[in-house]
């Protein structure tokens, strides 16, 4: 009941009472702790979880497309089995790493590059769910980025030891040790570059960078996927030619459709190497297919060949004719290069009404010369290896005359077409100087 009687009415209530608080004002809201700057959020997953969940990840994505393939190609009329399918996906795993696998018939270590393609891209992307797992978006630190391509390493380092160990008790001899090391160099490279992008490293550099050092790099990669995207054609073209030969072998197998198909598959593997042995026989060094032989625009001497469909595509001599024409290949492709480099400092002076100099444009051609060189040397260093013992145990282009032809080649073509590009574009009319502002008439 209340309080109030007749005998005692209600008071008004002209102000608040002792210990009431004021309507107009909020009542203090419950603070927490303040986090400090360098202590680690609640939502932020431990480093080592981190790495071990993204590395073991890109493991299993880019493991599986192996075990599908080599399955699909071991179907013959007794050599299908699950576990035989899920032992030599792993050995084509490791393969793909360039991991050399101990045969009975010598040493395994001719990769697939396009099995290493899609580990690089896996580990990449593990470097980016890495950064962002810790925390590291866009902090911009270059201690982060290496902290977290370091983790990915050691955890895809310690998967490439557990999988060497696997595939030992199968019958195959692999180094544990070794498997660890060259899965630990291609983890945290790749890594690092996603770290270096998430984190905003890569753009920092790049901002940093003086200007001819970066038009360098990029006219650089760029002359490196031009002449890599000619060759792969060049290649392309030469197995179509030699079509019926290859499919001759693929026939000879005596599988099934899907068989035949692996094989296929397995063939497209390593349509990577081809485009490097192209590359390599476009820029004049050539490659070899077995001890003692060599396959270059000048000689072609090669013996008796496995029946692999890959390799009906190889030359039959020298060339000579309008097969000459592709010797210009790459001059034309480091033209194209410095003509993208020219265009790009063109248009870049031109909004902001300037004049691009010689050197601006010189100095960036010659720096992309040892960069294609480097990475084509690298591409070729990786695309080959050998197939066993006797004589297939070496196969592929030599790695430093790719490297020096190509450091030349691109070099003076590059400078070639960026001063050509230059000396046929009109220059940029000058800019006008703002007229003054009119003087207005006084009112008075």
């Amino acid at each position: 009941m209340s309080r109030v009687t007749p005998d005692q009415p209600r008071r008004a209530t002209a102000g608040p009472t002792a210990g009431a608080r004021p309507r107009g004002r909020a009542r203090p809201t419950a603070r927490g702790p303040v986090p400090r700057p360098g202590d680690p959020s609640r939502n932020r997953a431990p480093l080592p979880v981190a790495a071990g969940v993204a590395a073991l990840w890109a493991a299993v994505t880019s493991w599986l497309p192996v075990t599908v393939v080599l399955g699909l190609a071991q179907l013959t009329e007794d050599a299908g089995s699950l576990a035989g399918a899920l032992r030599a996906g792993l050995a084509g795993w490791l393969l793909g790493h360039g991991v050399p696998l101990q045969t009975a018939a010598g040493p395994l270590g001719l990769a697939p590059l396009a099995l290493s393609v899609l580990v690089v891209w896996r580990l990449t992307r593990a470097g980016v769910h890495v950064s962002r797992a810790v925390g590291a978006r866009g902090g911009g630190s270059p201690r982060q980025a290496l902290t977290v391509a370091v983790a990915v390493g050691i955890a895809y380092a310690l998967l490439g030891a557990l999988a060497a160990l696997t595939v030992s008790a199968g019958g195959l001899r692999v180094s544990p040790a070794t498997a660890a090391l060259v899965f630990a160099a291609f983890g945290a490279p790749a890594a690092l570059v996603g770290a270096l992008r998430t984190t905003g490293v890569w753009a920092l550099l790049a901002r940093r960078s003086p200007p001819p050092v970066r038009d360098g790099l990029r006219a650089g990669v760029v002359a490196a996927l031009l002449l890599c995207g000619a060759s792969a054609g060049a290649a392309g073209l030469s197995v179509a030619t030699g079509g019926g030969d290859a499919a001759d072998m693929i026939g000879a197998y005596r599988t099934g459709v899907a068989g035949q198909a692996g094989i296929t598959l397995v063939s497209l593997a390593y349509a990577p190497n081809a485009t490097a042995w192209s590359a390599s026989y476009l820029l004049g060094p050539g490659f070899a297919v077995g001890t003692d032989t060599a396959v270059r625009t000048s000689e072609v001497s090669v013996g008796a060949l496995p029946a692999v469909p890959l390799l009906a595509g190889l030359p039959r001599g020298p060339v000579d004719g309008a097969g000459a024409g592709l010797l210009a290949v790459p001059v034309l492709v480091a033209m194209a290069a410095g003509w993208l480099l020219a265009r790009r400092s063109l248009r870049a002076a031109a909004e902001e009404r300037a004049e691009v100099g010689w050197r601006a444009l010189l100095v960036p051609a010659a720096l992309a010369g040892p960069v294609a060189g480097a990475l084509l040397g690298l591409v070729a260093a990786a695309s080959g290896g050998p197939l066993g013992g006797g004589r297939l145990a070496e196969i592929g282009p030599p790695p430093w005359p790719v490297f020096g032809v190509a450091t030349v080649v691109v070099a003076v073509g590059a400078m070639l077409g960026a001063a050509a590009t230059r000396t046929l574009t009109r220059p940029a009319p000058p800019a006008r100087p703002s007229a003054p502002p009119r003087a207005t008439p006084d009112p008075r």
